[in-house]
């Protein structure tokens, strides 16, 4: 059923800056081809088209397939290459998007019944971005209902397969964004992440998947969850992918307070600068009193720390007892913003949810509003431990799930991704081996806030040697 085959690392320029790729499966490779007229843009649609409409109906991916506007988008692209013009870095790449974040022209539903009949009339910023930057929207990807899942599972649309294994989850909130990316319908999808729902997905599909500084990429015409634990971010096959659509994503915009701060150059020199000296710190503890992972999440672990430490890392193992309880507070803090905004709909439209979701926002009105005082107090209290505790390390290794990919529609325990939302540190999903199961396991890399560069830099030196997986359909 799995074709483990690592494919072939890519090449590092000889004047640093982002690497060169020849590979197919990767943006970067393909926007080689396009850049050489190899291949077109019409063809690599239609090519994504065919392959959604072979495999959708397996797995459960899109939300929406846009195939006419998808086709007139890339006869357009191919016309723009023939007079030598490029947009951008994703000139006439396919991508998708989760299905919370606004398509003009296009309902957006968030997974939901609720809202299926709401229809965008401009694009999100980060839709804008992409589209800037010459990228193909080929359609919107499923979700959990609302995003308030960390599985697949969504009562009106159905859970989304892993690609590995049919009988397997994908993870969630952005399972469709995931298998997506996975399955090679699209080069790179957007997703976002409450509470892993980036990283989730990711490491259960084999992908790289990254949840960036909180204000690092913008959330306006994205559907909130969690106003201040809400983050976006790409979701694709390697790290100098993650890299460049990170760099088409990130920087201020005044449709959204949060982004204030610039954003550098991800795909500079810096992403191949290696990791000598290093000080990579590689959790053993997690504060809840028992064993934090099973075997095979600690043994991806420690091949990833292996692997740095060969190249001239500093592994530094340490304990950080606060995650639990961060946590926990990050699990209080998503309920409480969560119940204020779905109130309105809970009064008028309770039984228009799905019984995961409705069971699950009413249990958030345990809460009092001196609750959420006194979480936003633990918040600040926790950012400052945390930093404390982590003063030693450049970054930290941790499992990105506790155990196995579990069965298709089972959610997945965010004991190693929430403490991150609630920080608002930056933190990436990497593929890190296959299983005995013959599924994908993944490590989590964090850095300190805007620090993507280097947690990217050592994602990326990780993965030359970790190599990467697809799975075959």
């Amino acid at each position: 059923m799995l074709d483990a085959a690592s494919l072939p690392p890519a090449a590092s320029p000889p004047n640093g800056g982002i690497p060169a790729d020849d590979d197919p499966t990767t943006i970067l490779g393909i926007a080689t081809q396009l850049r050489r007229r190899t291949i077109s843009p019409v063809e690599l649609v239609e090519q994504a088209l065919e392959r959604i409409a072979t495999h959708d109906a397996d797995l459960n991916v899109f939300q929406i397939v846009m195939a006419e506007s998808a086709l007139a988008d890339a006869r357009a692209a191919e016309t723009e290459l023939a007079a030598g013009k490029i947009r951008g870095p994703l000139h006439g790449v396919p991508v998708a998007v989760k299905d919370l974040f606004d398509v003009a022209g296009y309902p957006t539903a968030a997974g939901s019944r609720i809202r299926a009949d709401v229809m965008a009339t401009i694009d999100a910023t980060v839709v804008e971005r992409l589209r800037a930057a010459g990228a193909i929207v080929i359609g919107k990807t499923r979700m959990s209902e609302f995003a308030y899942s960390p599985g697949s599972n969504n009562a009106h649309y159905g859970p989304t397969a892993n690609p590995y294994d049919r009988q397997r989850d994908s993870g969630g909130s952005s399972s469709g964004s995931g298998v997506a990316t996975a399955t090679g319908m699209v080069f790179a999808a957007l997703g976002t992440d409450t509470g892993g729902s980036i990283r989730i997905p990711a490491a259960h599909c084999g992908i790289v998947g990254l949840k960036p500084t909180h204000g690092r990429v913008s959330l306006a015409g994205g559907f909130t969850l969690s106003w201040s634990l809400d983050h976006a971010g790409p979701m694709t096959r390697s790290v100098a992918d993650a890299a460049l659509m990170l760099s088409v994503l990130a920087g201020p915009d005044p449709r959204d307070p949060r982004t204030l701060r610039p954003a550098p150059d991800f795909t500079g020199g810096g992403l191949v600068a290696g990791v000598r000296n290093l000080r990579v710190g590689l959790l053993t503890a997690d504060g809840s009193g028992q064993p934090m992972a099973e075997a095979a999440e600690l043994a991806a672990m420690q091949r990833v720390a292996d692997v740095l430490a060969g190249q001239g890392a500093i592994v530094i193992p340490l304990e950080l007892p606060e995650l639990e309880a961060l946590r926990l507070l990050n699990q209080a803090l998503l309920a409480m913003e969560a119940a204020a905004l779905h109130l309105p709909w809970l009064r008028t439209r309770l039984d228009d949810y799905g019984e995961f979701m409705r069971h699950r926002i009413l249990a958030a009105f345990i809460y009092s509003p001196v609750d959420v005082t006194r979480v936003q107090q633990a918040r600040a209290i926790f950012r400052r431990r945390v930093a404390t505790r982590l003063a030693e390390v450049d970054l930290l290794i941790t499992p990105t799930v506790p155990g196995p990919v579990p069965a298709l529609g089972v959610p997945t325990p965010t004991s190693f991704t929430g403490p991150w939302n609630f920080l608002g540190w930056p933190a990436l999903s990497l593929p890190a081996m296959l299983g005995a199961d013959g599924l994908p396991r993944a490590v989590q890399l964090v850095a300190r806030p805007w620090n993507e560069p280097l947690l990217l830099r050592a994602a990326f030196a990780a993965e030359q040697a970790l190599g990467r997986w697809v799975p075959s359909l």
